[in-house]
């Protein structure tokens, strides 16, 4: 039944996303973070769906060309580069064949990505692709704070598969989304979905507790300090925060914080000096190709001999993975491919934090400001707990960066002397030539 109930509302879809590009990217962010068929256990489980939704969506962008705004900004340069420098890195591989098969998911991903700067282009349809994504992925938080709570705290949460299957990465993305349902909570005023949003803020920090993941405990401290710091409303989330925190830490069992204590003696923890050898491995490994590493899936038996030998005699019992954003990059992709990394990150964190100043002291760009506050509390997550797990490629810190493009962008527009008209209703401007001038410009 769930294979049928899935396949019938994605090909019920594909219609309307031929009419409406934007439904083609609200599509594929559900299928690509919620993995819905990976609930269902029949033929849905390994069928298709996101390519499908991937192709639609692309013959609709072409359909529809003419009557989207094209622009240009220094941090989608940095973007492309970083796609670019992805392909050098994949012809001077150590294992092409395996750095083939994996630049193809990449591009796939970095395609969408840029799809939805020109195609997400007011506030309705970020509001919606922000929804999308908080549930698709927020779902397992909840569902797993649930179980968390059934359990007693003793089993781990897991993700659905993919690049978030592991508990470690599935509380990664969890610590990242959870701004999001804050964003959603101030610029909501539906009764009934406030109180879901107060419920999905509840539970999702104990799904991600029930993670058992080291790194996500410590991106979670850094995000509720931050979240407080960034958020328009100080008072409720630092009542909520110091409620909790007592609360969740005296419920999880023995064995959760046993677990959590490795962290002070990681010297005689198998999987923290695992970490330790992966990132001299990487390290090592970009020494002696400082442009382009290794390429995709750098971090292989064979690679460790060559370049890190003798790994497994040191206490690690098997060869890691990165097991670090940064290392992760390092390792694959050299330190031009790190230094092009790092370059997103600063234009991500620069790009908010002009778009709080812009909008500041707005009402009419209060949601603006929220949104930009908030993705950067994500940020801050991605970057403490990213350091501690190798989701470098995960769309999710790109889509973001791309939504925080597009507000900036929606922001500009609307303040400039010739669009002075504005919609109250989605922050754009009612005749958008202003974009439609700065983007024949920028090209």
């Amino acid at each position: 039944m769930r294979d049928i109930v899935v396949t019938v509302i994605i090909f019920g879809a594909l219609p309307f996303v031929l009419k409406n590009p934007h439904i083609g990217i609200l599509l594929w962010s559900w299928i690509g973070y919620m993995n819905p068929h990976r609930l269902a256990w029949g033929f849905a489980y390994s069928f298709p769906f996101a390519m499908i939704a991937g192709v639609v969506t692309i013959v609709a962008f072409f359909v529809s060309i003419k009557k989207l705004h094209f622009f240009w900004t220094p941090a989608m340069g940095w973007l492309l580069s970083f796609v670019v420098w992805m392909l050098v890195s994949t012809l001077f591989s150590l294992q092409f064949e395996d750095s083939l098969v994996e630049l193809v998911r990449v591009i796939k991903i970095q395609l969408v990505i840029f799809m939805t700067l020109f195609i997400i282009k007011d506030r309705d349809k970020i509001h919606m692709l922000v929804w999308v994504i908080a549930l698709s992925i927020g779902f397992y938080g909840i569902k797993g704070g649930v179980f968390t709570i059934l359990s007693g705290g003793s089993a781990h949460v897991l993700g659905p598969g993919g690049f978030i299957e592991g508990n470690t990465e599935i509380g990664l993305v969890l610590v990242m989304v959870l701004p999001l349902f804050w964003y959603l909570y101030l610029n909501t005023t539906n009764k009934w979905a406030r109180i879901g949003l107060v419920f999905s803020m509840l539970l999702i920090p104990v799904g991600i507790l029930g993670t058992q993941s080291r790194g996500a405990l410590l991106a979670i401290v850094a995000i509720g300090f931050f979240m407080w710091l960034k958020s328009r409303r100080k008072f409720a989330p630092f009542i909520v925060i110091l409620m909790m925190v007592p609360m969740l830490y005296a419920f999880m069992p023995q064995t959760w914080h046993d677990r959590m204590d490795t962290m002070k003696d990681y010297e005689n923890d198998i999987s923290a000096m695992g970490r330790i050898q992966a990132w001299t491995f990487a390290y090592r490994l970009a020494v002696e190709k400082p442009l382009s590493g290794g390429g995709f899936g750098a971090f292989n038996p064979m690679n460790y001999e060559r370049f890190s030998p003798g790994a497994v005699a040191e206490g690690t019992g098997m060869y890691h993975d990165s097991h670090s954003i940064y290392f992760e990059i390092l390792g694959e992709q050299g330190f031009v491919g790190l230094g092009i990394f790092l370059m997103l990150g600063f234009f991500y964190w620069r790009i908010a934090g002009r778009i709080r100043r812009l909008t500041k002291t707005s009402i009419q760009h209060k949601w603006a400001y929220d949104l930009a506050s908030m993705l950067q509390v994500s940020m801050v997550g991605y970057a403490v707990g990213g350091a501690f797990l190798g989701l470098a490629y995960f769309d999710l810190s790109y889509h973001f960066l791309a939504i925080l493009i597009v507000v900036e962008r929606i922001v500009e527009d609307s303040s400039t002397p010739n669009n002075q008209s504005v919609s109250s209703r989605d922050g754009m401007p009612e005749n958008s030539g202003g974009w439609a001038r700065a983007s024949s410009s920028s090209l």
